[in-house]
């Protein structure tokens, strides 16, 4: 089991540090080049670049009154289920499928009864 790991390309869980600018504001993420790679398809998927899918997180996740105290396990966790949510059915594999165009009242409700 533990080969599958152990012996996958080290590049995967080195980190990189990626700097963008939120409201002016330089800000520096640090991650393993797996959520960077996860990230950049998500952005890709809706025509974005990755630092501008990264500030419209943020911004999305103010308004809808988030605390944001560790913004870089947020972005973990939204790659995660991203590729949750694809295994799911819930988002296609077909990458050419924007994520906005997807019906996300439709998909958190069905997941709820699960998280609970």
């Amino acid at each position: 089991m533990c080969k599958l790991f152990i012996q996958a390309d080290p590049a995967l869980w080195r980190s990189a540090t990626h700097s963008l600018r939120i409201d002016g504001m330089v800000t520096s993420v640090r991650m393993e080049n797996y959520f960077w790679h996860l990230l950049e398809e998500i952005a890709q998927r809706d025509g974005m670049n990755t630092a501008q899918m990264i500030t419209r997180l943020y911004h999305e996740s103010i308004d809808a009154g988030h605390d944001l105290g560790n913004f870089t396990s947020f972005l973990r966790v939204c790659a995660l289920r991203y590729q949750a949510l694809q295994i799911s059915g819930e988002i296609p594999a077909r990458t050419d499928v924007p994520i906005a165009s997807l019906d996300a009242e439709r998909i958190l409700a069905r997941e709820t009864p699960k998280l609970h």
